[in-house]
């Protein structure tokens, strides 16, 4: 057998792609029940204010909806890097992946800059179970982005490195369903967590 032949053998199959998809897909909605059994706390606990501050004076709109605008339009980046990717134009991928990014930093940063005021304020997860709920959810959906931004500047190296790949392109595919599910995330925190909160 020739060294190219050789080469192609060691390269994953069509069918390994698919399982590594379908692996991923159980992976998210493992996911998926966590942040069910979190939100289902959070719904259980959000009276619980033990005499402590409530939603409605802690939370701000203006604060929530500029860290929603940061995530949904991260999300609408990412899917014009998935479409730089479809055309095979590496520049591209690169430049829609660091502004997606920078949006999910600045997410990030308003996130705990949020959490660290309501510390600051006598506000922090062990005042009640309302509050320890809401930084639970809160936190390890931030955990999350934290995770999915590493996840983008490892892919970033790997576009530079190896170029648009098969394996690279199958392992952008997987990030964007995982950065396109953080948002659907968030806009179920918005809607579960803040508009009420905010309301009451």
């Amino acid at each position: 057998m020739s060294a190219a032949g050789e080469n192609s053998a060691l390269l994953p199959q069509p069918e390994a792609y698919a399982e590594r998809s379908f692996g991923f897909w159980l992976y998210l909605m493992s996911d998926a029940i966590i942040f069910a059994l979190l939100f289902a706390t959070y719904q259980i606990m959000s009276g619980d204010t033990a005499g402590g501050p409530a939603g409605s004076g802690l939370f701000s709109l203006a604060h929530t909806f500029s860290e929603t605008l940061l995530l949904l339009t991260s999300s609408l980046t990412f899917g014009l890097a998935s479409l730089a990717l479809e055309s095979g134009s590496r520049r591209w991928v690169l430049v829609w992946l660091g502004v997606t990014f920078a949006l999910g930093l600045g997410f990030v940063a308003m996130e705990l800059h949020e959490l660290h005021g309501m510390v600051a304020a006598g506000a922090g997860p062990d005042r009640s179970g309302f509050l320890s709920a809401f930084f639970t959810l809160i936190g390890t959906h931030g955990l999350h982005v934290s995770g999915g931004l590493v996840f983008i500047v490892v892919m970033m190296v790997q576009v530079v490195v190896k170029s648009l790949s098969r394996p690279v392109s199958s392992r952008l595919e997987r990030l964007g369903l995982f950065w396109h599910f953080l948002d659907i995330v968030w806009i179920g925190i918005f809607s579960v967590v803040y508009l009420p909160g905010i309301l009451r």
